[in-house]
């Protein structure tokens, strides 16, 4: 077993770590790499028509093998996720375990899909060498009916009715379920669990640590079948990750069946297991004879039932080893717990020790949350497109035209990673330019990691051969913002910008993606871009990815700011690289070029509207007609992001650069607006930026104005201008409109699961704190911006940025009345001293309360308010 070192712990503990995982060693081998949903998701969808909410519904789940992957409670499992552990509860009411968090399906949902329960990642290291995960699980039966029943009577006018409406916490009947992970060792992994008993009166909760093997073996690819057996009062494990062992200490009920479908139950099939998955789940809850009396399967629980009076606490140990360790004793004493502590102050020490790292204890807890649900949010994830179209050999034939439904050109795709994944429940799949912002915020504590995961979505696997990176998988060829450049180069210099071998590994295979947009997204061919939805959802009157080519096209002004800043990305690259290798002069030459031509075009065009001091989308209609589609939008700031500055000494060394540049400029200067120098001292700086700094100020004038884009809590989605000037537009006989909605949406666009018209939204709210601290950064030509407009108060765009960053970590912090306003609504999450000081990170904020809505675990972006406090001030 391995041996602890007793010593003090020292903040580089985990950094050490971090440094062995780097080399090989099997620190990341094992981490909370499992989905709290697995159901409902498109791997698991061999379905005709595609509705995969309908396909794997949530009342198949535990009864129903996956076939990619699994899901679970406070999980960890190895990195190619042969294994679970996780855990389970019963409160003695509900019909059914509680092996897995329960929401609203997509159509179920008033507003889309949306998880009805209350679950926080509160710690974590890089290494997973400390997790702490917690749940309130109500004492009462859970409103199951009620919750998909109240929901479906509320129109898209009216909020999601949440668990917190439902009563089940009244009086405070509920349990805290507290889960520490710690590790002896890369393969010691000691859990304890430790529940409180919040409520009035004694109360009674089943406890079931439960491993698990993810089923490989039933689909006709001659799997050897692993297996779990109890002995010498153990759980021991034979299978693909090598031997296993599973003790707790107690007296709890060793419980096995298999981790196989109930073909009975769920279809009336013959040949159903003896003992299929939901059998320890049926032996529980309904004392049915479905657990394997010879304590032999696939599927193990220690099944502990525990009475506590009110106020009382219970703590339950569980130490899982595998390789050599699993043979030997392990320890459940005095030890265990002192593993944990020393874990616990290693954190501590690890946290305190990043730079520029917060004082004020409110902030240093976001801070510490904002990380753990970042590090918690890792997933496997494991999907074979040509199998999953194909079908397997066990399985039955799929459905006639199934490529037909989704992904049929991505045949080559085969991922089988551990990716930071947007959300575990409502987003438990890669998303390409989500990926983005998790690896800046991950960059702040584990750099190697964030590097790699970039670096994995322009494999060979993953990339189309056409360039085309994947954007998720509901449909892999939708169109993200392309923002993977960028994020390199931030995670390069918070790294400390030493590993140009990661630059050029990018940049090498991002010029091939660039390529795919300028061959695909400029139909014109005049360096104004299409793209889709581009992520940014229901924000325009129109859904932009759908728009019949025979009704017209739309020049977009968030793609081709995007594609502005997509070229100075790789000219910044470039430029880096080339000071140690001038064979990148010439790459630096190219986007300098092509820079140049999108900001001229997107300047002289339609989408510059003088009179609003605006960027517009531009819809080209068939007949010849242009039609601005004026809303004052995200949509029209992203210009904004494309600017770099560069100062003379960082190009003295590249003659070729400069001397082709200038020669550019001076055959054509009508390119020569996006151009700027000033001398600063003896030196010269240069300036590209779409924006002029003069159209800038005249800019930043509707982003800073509290009746237009600004909020208290960050710039919003939509101007709030348009809650009295609603934009309608007719197109090909149909109205359409937009208007300002600060909180959930009303319309069905892209399944009304989310709304860009109006909340404000993390990821280009952080990118235009960058943006201005790249202004501020290298002295640009005197912009002042009034903040808020009205005010009289002239900052900087560095002192802009910087209040623009306390706005967004405002959301999190206690306001004037006590309360976080990311869950002002529910004074039971920011007030009660039991949930206070757990904070969720919701997927966007309400533009006129800052109230957290949509998905409530979106630690991907949202993460960023991490980056946010740790880079204030500080100009890049």
């Amino acid at each position: 077993m391995t041996q602890v070192n007793p010593a003090e712990p020292t903040g580089g503990a985990e950094r050490e770590r971090i440094l062995q995982a780097d080399d090989g060693t099997g620190w990341r081998d094992w981490g909370p790499y499992v989905a709290e949903r697995a159901w409902g998701t498109v791997r698991e969808d061999y379905s005709a028509d595609g509705e995969a909410w309908d396909f794997f519904p949530h009342d198949h789940a535990r009864s129903r093998a996956y076939r990619w992957n699994e899901d679970g409670m406070a999980a960890f499992s190895d990195l190619k996720q042969n294994w679970c552990l996780g855990l389970s509860l019963w409160n003695g009411q509900d019909a059914i375990l509680k092996e897995r968090m329960f929401g609203l399906s997509g159509p179920q949902g008033n507003h889309g899909e949306d998880v009805k329960e209350y679950w926080w990642y509160l710690d974590g290291t890089p290494t997973h060498s400390w997790n702490t995960w917690r749940y309130h699980y109500p004492q009462a039966a859970y409103p199951y009916e009620d919750l998909i029943e109240t929901n479906a009577r509320r129109s898209k006018l009216e909020p999601e009715y949440e668990l917190a409406d439902t009563g089940v916490f009244d009086d405070g009947r509920y349990w805290v379920v507290t889960v520490d992970y710690a590790k002896a060792g890369p393969h010691d992994l000691l859990m304890r669990v430790t529940v409180e008993n919040a409520g009035p009166e004694e109360a009674t909760l089943h406890v079931l640590p439960t491993l698990w093997y993810r089923n490989t073996w039933s689909w006709g690819y001659d799997v050897e079948k692993p297996e779990l057996r109890f002995e010498d009062g153990r759980v021991l494990g034979s299978g693909p990750s090598g031997a296993l062992a599973l003790a707790a200490d107690g007296d709890a009920e060793a419980l096995f069946c298999d981790n196989e479908t109930n073909t009975a139950r769920l279809f009336g099939a013959d040949g159903s297991p003896a003992y299929p998955k939901d059998g320890i789940d049926d032996h529980v809850v309904n004392g049915a004879a479905t657990v394997n009396p010879g304590r032999v399967g696939t599927k193990a629980a220690l099944h502990h039932t525990v009475t506590l009076g009110p106020g009382e606490t219970r703590v339950i140990r569980v130490r899982l080893t595998g390789g050599a360790d699993a043979a030997r004793p392990q320890n459940l004493g005095r030890a265990f717990d002192r593993v944990l502590e020393q874990r616990k102050a290693e954190a501590d020490a690890f946290y305190a020790g990043l730079e520029n790292a917060p004082d004020d204890p409110d902030e240093a807890r976001v801070l510490r949350q904002a990380f753990a649900g970042l590090l918690w949010s890792k997933q496997y994830f494991h999907f074979n497109v040509d199998k999953w179209l194909d079908g397997d050999p066990a399985g039955p034939p799929p459905p006639a035209g199934r490529a037909a439904v989704r992904n049929g050109q991505w045949r080559h795709f085969d991922a089988d990673d551990v990716i930071l994944m947007p959300d575990p429940w409502e987003y438990p799949w890669f998303a390409a330019w989500d990926l983005a912002f998790h690896c800046v915020t991950m960059a702040h504590i584990d750099p190697a990691f964030a590097k790699a995961q970039l670096v994995l979505l322009l494999r060979e696997w993953y990339m189309h051969p056409n360039g085309q990176l994947p954007a998720y998988e509901w449909n892999f060829s939708d169109v993200n913002p392309p923002t993977h450049a960028w994020a390199a180069i931030q995670v390069f210099l918070i790294d400390g910008g030493r590993d140009r071998a990661f630059l050029a590994r990018i940049l090498h295979k991002l010029l091939i993606n660039y390529t795919w947009w300028t061959n695909s997204k400029d139909s014109d061919e005049d360096n104004l871009f299409e793209g889709g939805f581009m992520g940014l959802d229901n924000i325009a009157p129109l859904n932009r990815s759908t728009l019949p080519p025979e009704v017209g096209t739309i020049e977009q002004a968030d793609s081709t700011g995007w594609m502005a800043s997509y070229a100075l990305d790789l000219l910044e690259i470039a430029l880096r690289l080339a000071r140690e290798d001038d064979v990148y002069e010439d790459v630096a030459v190219k986007f300098g070029e092509q820079f140049l031509r999108i900001a001229a075009s997107a300047n002289n065009s339609g989408m510059w509207d003088d009179e609003d001091a605006y960027f517009y989308d531009v819809l080209h209609l068939a007949d010849g007609r242009e039609v601005p589609l004026k809303v004052r939008s995200l949509v029209g700031l992203v210009p904004v992001v494309a600017s770099l500055a560069y100062d003379e000494p960082g190009v003295k060394t590249l003659p070729e650069f400069r001397r082709i540049l200038n020669q550019y400029l001076q055959k054509h200067p009508e390119l020569g607006s996006a151009f700027h120098r000033r001398t600063i001292g003896t030196e010269q700086v240069y300036l590209l930026a779409l924006v002029s700094p003069e159209r800038l100020a005249r800019i930043l004038k509707q982003v800073f104005n509290p009746a237009g884009l600004l909020s208290d809590h960050g710039i919003r989605g939509v101007s709030a201008y348009h809650r009295e000037h609603p934009f309608t537009v007719e197109v090909d006989g149909v109205e359409a409109s937009v208007d300002y909605e600060p909180a959930e949406s009303t319309t069905g666009l892209f399944g009304g699961n989310s709304n860009w018209r109006g909340p404000v939204w993390f990821p280009l709210n952080s990118l235009l704190v960058a943006a201005l601290q790249h202004y501020q950064s290298h002295g640009e030509t005197g912009v002042r911006i009034e903040d808020p407009l009205g005010s009289g108060n002239s900052l900087t765009p560095g002192e802009a940025a910087d209040d623009l960053a306390r706005r967004l970590i405002s959301l999190f912090l206690p306001g004037p009345d006590g309360r976080r306003p990311s869950d002002a609504r529910y004074p039971l999450l920011s007030a009660d001293p039991r949930w206070k000081d757990n904070i969720l990170f919701y997927e966007y904020f309400d533009g006129d309360t800052g109230q957290g809505l949509g998905a409530s675990h979106q630690t991907g972006w949202t993460a960023m308010v991490a980056h946010l406090i740790l880079t204030r001030g500080r100009a890049r």
